[in-house]
């Protein structure tokens, strides 16, 4: 299972973040301060898949742990993005897991919002 493309799919397809966020839904890429001048959420792995549920000595599911950052100018934008990421998450099979980061750069006045996410999936190719 892809699930970078699951997530950001779902998140590009709800109403409410594609308005205030765009295109700018990325894998991996942080944006430079700079760059911030709208929201933007950066999709981030934090280990591979795990492989889990063993049947037959062969491993049925895989467990994903991954990061969503919002990074945005404001706090409300920040609070209401970080809210709806984790109602899409649900959907796609997603719970939030663990800690996160919650703070604000006074040097260059960005939000950020990270949290964790942790899903198990079947595996595609069984």
């Amino acid at each position: 299972m892809d699930a970078l493309k699951r997530i950001s799919e779902a998140l590009s397809s709800d109403p409410l973040i594609a308005a205030k966020v765009e295109t700018r839904i990325k894998y991996y890429v942080y944006p430079d301060t700079a760059d911030v001048t709208k929201p933007y959420i950066v999709i981030d792995p934090l280990r591979p898949p795990v492989p889990d549920d063993y049947a037959d000595n062969d491993w049925m599911t895989e467990t994903h742990l991954i990061q969503i950052d919002v990074w945005a100018k404001t706090r409300a934008d920040k609070d209401l993005l970080g809210n709806q990421i984790q109602l899409v998450m649900k959907t796609v099979g997603f719970y939030q897991s663990g800690s996160g980061v919650d703070e604000y750069d006074k040097d260059v006045q960005i939000y950020r919002d990270g949290r964790r996410y942790l899903g198990k999936f079947y595996r595609d190719d069984l």
